[in-house]
């Protein structure tokens, strides 16, 4: 039976308390949030050009007010997090998410006012008034995106819109949380077991046959059973993005995504060239699989199944914390001594229980902890998770610390990076300390399964997005068959031959979240491979290369993040970093063939 929130103890939940005491303290944010996005436009519309002085106070009252929001909405959909059916949370989360659309409305005026400017009295103003020096990375990118920007009169209806373009999402948020069930299934005693988000990678990974058919029949059922409504969900979410980028004047939805980050098509388009030229290696590992499994026919609730096992896979919580702070030695007394302070101070929700948010994030504000949701299980995977989310959660730390709000956060394409270094050390830590053939052989296959479900599923993933996205714009109709169609001809010419595909499978892209987020996972991708790079160069270079990478962890949104990943020794404008990644991934297959 699945735990309640209340059974869970106090000390294995994030301490969220410390952003409000209680709900007053949410609710009188929140009103202030709203009055103060009043002044805000009363206060500076149609003023911006007057002097550096009003420039700088509308720049520094802007941050004041996203700072206020944002807190007001992080805790909300954490609460909401905590437990999906709770009606409280779902209507604090309503609200927050309204809140954003209102205060977008009430500061949409800004961007295309500033642009309005004359670039000669921009240049005087900003000359004139030191402050606005600050913002100097802010006002170039704001420039960069200047034909993309409509009138004060257009921004401010999309604003109003927000809340509304984002729904997509939100149901599907919705119905695959709190609304969907998988029901129960025999486990490998024979003792009915429910099927939840939490588990089923376990199931999958159950040496019984029969207990990862009938996990994989039980998840793919239920998606089957909302087909139509789950592809018209995700058919307008895509058909929102194309129509957003012609509004925008992009020329496709992957450019308007991309121009946030001011990374070129070519990177997204050399990532999924380069993988692709590399699926042999892939398919030679799953044959290799397959022969080593001892199976007939290989089907996709088998890909999971690992090769080889510890003779325990079991990690205590408090083991895995231990386990965490050695692998991470190589980034230096100071990130270890942080680090450590965070997880006694409250930074991890734990253990899934009812209703709560599946997998795992890093999140938070600007001004409270960097928290972390996990799902912990006591497997060897979910230390790595554990590992991953802390790479998040430190990365924002350093960050805001160094950083002023405006560049506070920090891009999904330098985040992944800081997540993905974490799990590499922490994979060398474990290479290096578990002796013998067995544990060599798991580890190495571990590994292999990394590349596995980052590098290659997030780049088909990516291909997908990409292909569902060129069709919308060309006007044709996302219907559950085309998705399913589009979706398994891919997963063939991922999984290879040696994978036997079936109907089901097709449904994958039905209970993939991020697909709700365009073009966002190629980013797990190339930070995969620039973390390759990037960690490498710690365990080689000392404490030279882990200063630059905390100087890069440091470095929030203040450039560029292909800029940023300089600082670390990265430049993913080349092909090196993902030809490189692919080297490795092809070695590691060679040693563990030499070990099967």
């Amino acid at each position: 039976m699945m735990k309640k929130r209340n059974d869970i103890a106090k000390k294995y939940k994030w301490r969220i308390e410390d952003m409000y005491q209680s709900a007053a303290e949410w609710e009188r944010d929140f009103i202030s949030a709203e009055r103060a996005a009043k002044r805000y436009s009363a206060r500076f519309s149609g003023r911006l050009a007057e002097d550096g002085r009003t420039l700088l106070a509308a720049f520094k009252s802007a941050d004041r007010l996203w700072q206020l929001t944002e807190r007001v909405y992080v805790y909300a959909r954490m609460k909401r997090d905590e437990d999906n059916a709770n009606a409280h949370s779902q209507a604090l989360a309503d609200r927050a998410q309204a809140l954003i659309a209102k205060i977008s409305a009430a500061a949409s005026f800004f961007t295309p006012e500033f642009l309005a400017i004359p670039r000669g009295r921009l240049a005087k103003l900003v000359k004139d008034e030191r402050g606005l020096a600050a913002y100097d990375y802010a006002i170039r990118v704001m420039l960069r995106e200047k034909e993309h920007v409509l009138s004060k009169k257009e921004e401010n209806l999309l604003a109003r819109l927000g809340e509304v373009l984002d729904v997509s999402g939100d149901i599907f948020t919705m119905l695959n949380n709190a609304d969907m069930k998988f029901g129960t299934i025999k486990d490998e005693k024979g003792r009915a077991r429910e099927v939840t988000h939490g588990n089923y990678i376990t199931f999958l990974q159950s040496p019984e046959r029969s207990v990862r058919k009938a996990a994989y029949t039980a998840v793919y059922d239920a998606y089957k059973k909302q087909k139509n409504t789950l592809a018209t969900t995700y058919s307008y979410n895509t058909k929102t993005d194309a129509l957003m980028a012609r509004i925008r004047n992009y020329g496709s939805s992957l450019e308007r995504s991309l121009a946030g980050d001011n990374v070129p098509a070519a990177v997204y388009e050399n990532l999924i060239r380069s993988v692709g030229a590399n699926l042999p290696t892939l398919h030679r590992y799953l044959g290799i699989k397959k022969k080593a499994l001892g199976l007939r026919k290989m089907a996709m609730y088998d890909v999971y199944l690992p090769l080889f096992k510890l003779r325990t896979d079991k990690v205590k919580y408090e083991d895995a914390l231990g386990i965490m702070e050695k692998a991470l030695v190589p980034l230096g007394e100071d990130y270890i001594a942080k680090m450590r302070a965070g997880v006694d101070m409250g930074w991890i929700d734990v253990f899934e229980n009812e209703n709560k948010t599946s997998g795992a994030y890093s999140f938070g504000c600007y001004d409270s902890m960097p928290y972390i949701l996990m799902n912990y299980e006591g497997r060897m995977k979910d230390v790595f998770t554990l590992v991953h989310e802390m790479g998040h959660s430190m990365h924002s730390f350093y960050t805001r610390a160094a950083q002023p709000f405006r560049y506070g956060g920090h891009s999904i394409f330098t985040a992944e990076v800081a997540s993905t270094v974490n799990e590499s050390l922490l994979m060398h830590y474990l290479l290096g300390t578990m002796k013998g053939k067995a544990a060599q052989k798991y580890l190495l296959n571990m590994y292999i399964e990394e590349f596995r479900t980052t590098l290659f599923r997030q780049t088909m993933f990516a291909e997908f997005e990409l292909l569902t996205h060129r069709a919308a714009e060309r006007g044709e109709v996302l219907t559950s068959d085309l998705l399913c169609e589009i979706y398994g001809k891919l997963n063939a010419k991922y999984f290879g031959p040696a994978v036997e595909q079936d109907e089901d499978i097709g449904f994958e892209w039905s209970r993939i979240p991020h697909f709700y987020r365009a073009f966002y996972v190629y980013k797990y991708a190339t930070g995969f491979s620039a973390a390759t790079a990037i960690s490498a160069g710690i365990l080689a270079g000392g404490a030279e290369a882990a200063e630059n990478y905390i100087r890069f962890l440091k470095s929030g949104n203040s450039d560029d993040p292909i800029e940023l990943l300089k600082i670390a020794g990265v430049d993913m404008r080349s092909k090196e970093p993902v030809d490189n990644a692919m080297k490795v991934f092809e070695e590691l297959v060679d040693r563990l063939e030499a070990l099967v």
